[in-house]
C-alpha cells in the first residue's frame, strides 16, 4: 500500500489536490468523555461556567483551524460544522460534523473538532476529578470523494 503523504524520495509532502473536482464531502467522528457521577451532577452548577456549551463552540472554533495543527491537511472551507453532546449514566458522549464542497474530506476536521470538544470538558471539570478520561476519539462516517463512503 503506498501512503499518499509521501513523495518519491520517501519525503512526507502534502498532497496536491489540484486537478481533483470539488464534491460534496461530509464526516462525522465520535468521542467520550467518561466522567463519575458526581462530576456529572455538578455540571449545572460549574464555577467556570456550561462545559458543553463551551466545548460546542471549542469543537467548532477547533475544526476551523485543523490544517494550522496537522501538518499535511489542506485548509477547507467549511459549510457546517455541528457539534452534538450527550450526557449519559457514565459520561458525556461528543459527536462532530463537518461538511464541506472542496476537494479533498473533512474526516480530519471531525475528528479534530470531536476532540478538542472533549478536551474543553475536560478542562472545564478537571478540578473536580483528575481521573476524568477521554475515550473512543473515531470516525463514525464520511461521504464523498474518490474513495466514497464510509460509515463505521
Amino acid at each position: 500500500m503506498k501512503l499518499s503523504h509521501y513523495n518519491a524520495a520517501g519525503e512526507a509532502s502534502m498532497v496536491d489536490v489540484g486537478g481533483k473536482p470539488e464534491t460534496r464531502r461530509t464526516a462525522r467522528a465520535h468521542a467520550f468523555v467518561k466522567m463519575s457521577a458526581e462530576v456529572l451532577a455538578a455540571l449545572p452548577e460549574n464555577p467556570k461556567g456550561d462545559p458543553l456549551a463551551v466545548a460546542k463552540v471549542a469543537g467548532i472554533l477547533a475544526a476551523k483551524r485543523t490544517s494550522d495543527l496537522i501538518p499535511m491537511c489542506h485548509s477547507l472551507p467549511l459549510s457546517h460544522v455541528e457539534i452534538e453532546t450527550l450526557v449519559e449514566p457514565e459520561g458525556i458522549r461528543v459527536y462532530a460534523t463537518a461538511a464541506t464542497d472542496a476537494k479533498t474530506g473533512v474526516e480530519m476536521e471531525a475528528l479534530v473538532a470531536a476532540s478538542v470538544a472533549a478536551l474543553t470538558i475536560y478542562d472545564m471539570t478537571k478540578a473536580l476529578d483528575k481521573r476524568i478520561e477521554i475515550q473512543d476519539l473515531f470516525l463514525l462516517e464520511k461521504t464523498g470523494g474518490k474513495s466514497g463512503d464510509f460509515r463505521r
